[in-house]
């Protein structure tokens, strides 16, 4: 049984030796230590939200709104934090979310990640728009577990021959976003002019795949430009319609999960589609300017399809206190982001590390101090409503 609490013990006793740890353990500070460390570009392709933010800030005042109420004398020593979901065992029910483009970050982008997530047994969730290629980071991740994460192409051979490789590559589930069928108005990207897909940053995936090479009159070292203007045109623009996620179904025989539920009928048509799972999430505000808050939305997600699929959270997580409430209201695993994003960018992968071993161990003691031995004892009776 992992403790992973024991982190704390280990940053206190490497202090007696005047060792710290390598980057700040508060969220909000290797935030703005991340943004010191960033240029504009990259540091707000990774922080910034659609529009005014207001979805940004709604996800943490969502958390703020709820409190924990803790419990005592619950024999919580001893805690195991483990679950399984959709055939995946977690060792706590922690999840890397899709972060794509990692390499504006730190040069090995998602070959730090997932050798980090593949050290502490976490699974990584490779996004579509990774600098890495599908079966480079399998490589770098090994033995740990690994799903995929598509955005879903225009060409149905492209989309066939992604998850051919995927599947072939060790990812065991399919995570399909569903909220950036084109890109939000996003400001600070749009200051900056930063795009990194128009540079042909976080291209890796389609520009070795096969099949999108195939289409192409030259190849993409020969015709950069050619090769991005055919990625814009396969990866963005077009909204899917329900009956087309049989398609998906065919070509991957694993569990399929949709990311972007934020309404308890889309998640009650997921289930009627035959999908295994939902990701409650608005793209960490990313998407849609003013939307409801993802934790709260949650509940009511939770009551419509949670005992016929896994329900699944993002957007937001910072604190072990987070994954405690997002948990308490049903959620059976969370996704973090921003976070590890902020960690590769301090150390690659001994920051991504860092920030896993931080936000787990935080949840770990989180969990016991406030009553509870395993994720399994949570439900809303944790927690008060403000």
């Amino acid at each position: 049984m992992t403790s992973f609490a024991s982190y704390q013990n280990e940053i206190y006793l490497q202090g007696l030796g005047g060792a710290v740890p390598p980057f700040t353990t508060d969220p909000d500070a290797l935030e703005q230590s991340a943004r010191d460390r960033l240029g504009p570009g990259p540091f707000w392709y990774v922080a910034g939200g659609a529009g005014s933010g207001a979805t940004v800030r709604a996800n943490r005042e969502a958390f703020d709104r709820v409190r924990i109420v803790p419990r005592m004398l619950t024999n919580s020593t001893e805690r195991h934090l483990g679950v399984s979901v959709l055939g995946t065992e977690l060792p706590a029910p922690v999840m890397l979310a899709p972060v794509g483009v990692q390499s504006i970050l730190h040069p090995d982008g998602e070959l730090a990640t997932a050798r980090a997530a593949a050290e502490l047994g976490v699974p990584m969730v490779l996004s579509t728009a990774s600098s890495h290629t599908i079966e480079e980071v399998a490589e770098a991740s090994g033995d740990g577990p690994r799903w995929y994460q598509l955005y879903w192409p225009n060409d149905p051979d492209v989309c066939a021959s992604l998850l051919d490789r995927a599947r072939k590559a060790g990812y065991t589930a399919l995570v399909v976003t569903l909220d950036t069928w084109t890109l939000a108005w996003r400001p600070h990207d749009l200051d900056q002019a930063y795009l990194p897909f128009l540079r042909g940053v976080g291209t890796a995936i389609p520009f070795s795949d096969p099949v999108f090479r195939a289409g192409l009159h030259k190849s993409p070292e020969e015709d950069m430009p050619m090769a991005i203007l055919r990625w814009v045109q396969l990866f963005t623009g077009t909204d899917k319609s329900w009956d087309q996620l049989s398609f998906l179904r065919e070509h991957w025989d694993g569990p399929i999960v949709l990311k972007g539920i934020q309404h308890a009928d889309d998640a009650r048509k997921a289930v009627e589609y035959g999908m295994d799972g939902v990701v409650v999430s608005n793209h960490g505000g990313r998407q849609v300017d003013g939307a409801v808050g993802s934790l709260d939305a949650l509940p009511s997600i939770v009551e419509a399809v949670g005992e016929q699929v896994d329900v699944l959270f993002d957007s937001g997580i910072r604190t072990g206190a987070d994954i405690v409430k997002a948990l308490a209201l049903g959620a059976k695993a969370v996704m973090v982001g921003r976070p590890f994003a902020y960690g590769l960018a301090h150390g690659g992968q001994v920051g991504v590390r860092h920030v896993l071993r931080s936000l787990l161990a935080d949840f770990d003691l989180t969990l016991g101090l406030s009553g509870h031995r395993s994720p399994a004892d949570l439900g809303p009776d944790a927690l008060r409503f403000s």
